[in-house]
């Protein structure tokens, strides 16, 4: 018999759609859907990396099912051809998490076009194109007899946006317009899709220990002013956003649409 708590917030049955799971946050997600019970397909710009075989291993190593796809998310060609590819394959996706991600650190006066452009496709426009492509295939998925696609059970949705969606910052103008972007976007594709059966919410992670901010985080005078700010006195670890997410990915957050949760140590009420 089930329990009262992997009922609510179990993922056994379901199959996530991960990008930028290699490493960072999206490692940590991935790994946390796959504890939850979720088979997981991870879109990477290389699967022959050592991080790639590296979580596919360890998803394996939960019982869990790990597919790997080539994807480019600054190709739109590539990233319009995963979810029909998927299609052929009989991979039927229940959740999708984007944590593909980029940043460039340069004073916005200098700041390069050609920076600008990659940063904006990868954190922002790629998210969109699948969870569009998405869409359009749940929504167009055949029903038996009374059902609906809503009773089939509810796909989730999940961005990846930032304090920076609220916040601002300095000298990282395009990493700052895309997961302002993002905050706007959750809110309107949930507007359209969560009557239809399809829950569309982002996460805020504050200061994290990953590969982005390791330019901060240097045991200098900036790093001491960051942690003064932060209530909970220490920076973020991936692990940290894991429940949040699964919550938003499972049943307890049917109910929950256009949301940014901020997961942050308490530093936006500072």
């Amino acid at each position: 018999m089930e329990s009262y708590l992997s009922n609510l917030f179990g993922l056994r049955g379901k199959t996530a759609l991960v990008t930028g799971g290699s490493r960072g946050i999206g490692r940590a997600l991935a790994i946390a859907l796959a504890s939850a019970g979720a088979d997981i397909v991870l879109l990477v710009r290389d699967p022959s990396s050592k991080e790639v075989s590296s979580i596919a291993s360890d998803i394996k190593a939960l019982g869990r099912g790990c597919i790997v796809y080539r994807c480019d998310l600054s190709d739109r060609s590539a990233i319009l051809s995963i979810i029909p590819q998927l299609s052929r394959d009989d991979v039927e996706i229940d959740i999708f998490v984007h944590c593909g991600g980029l940043q460039h650190r340069c004073p916005a006066e200098d700041f390069p076009d050609t920076n600008w452009d990659e940063i904006i496709g990868v954190n922002l426009t790629a998210g969109f194109q699948l969870s569009r492509e998405l869409a359009r295939h749940w929504l167009s998925t055949p029903t038996k007899g009374p059902q609906t696609f809503a009773s089939l059970g509810r796909k989730k949705i999940v961005f990846i946006a930032s304090m920076t969606t609220f916040t601002g910052a300095v000298e990282i103008p395009a990493y700052v317009a895309s997961k302002g972007a993002i905050g706007q976007l959750t809110k309107a594709l949930n507007n359209e899709w969560m009557n239809k059966g399809i829950n569309v919410n982002a996460i805020a992670p504050g200061y994290i220990e990953t590969e982005l901010t390791g330019g901060v985080k240097d045991g200098g005078e900036k790093e001491r002013k960051i942690l003064d700010r932060i209530p909970a006195g220490r920076w973020g670890l991936p692990a940290d956003l894991a429940g949040s997410v699964i919550h938003l990915c499972s049943k307890s957050g049917d109910y929950i649409g256009g949301e940014v949760h901020a997961i942050d140590g308490g530093y936006l009420g500072r």
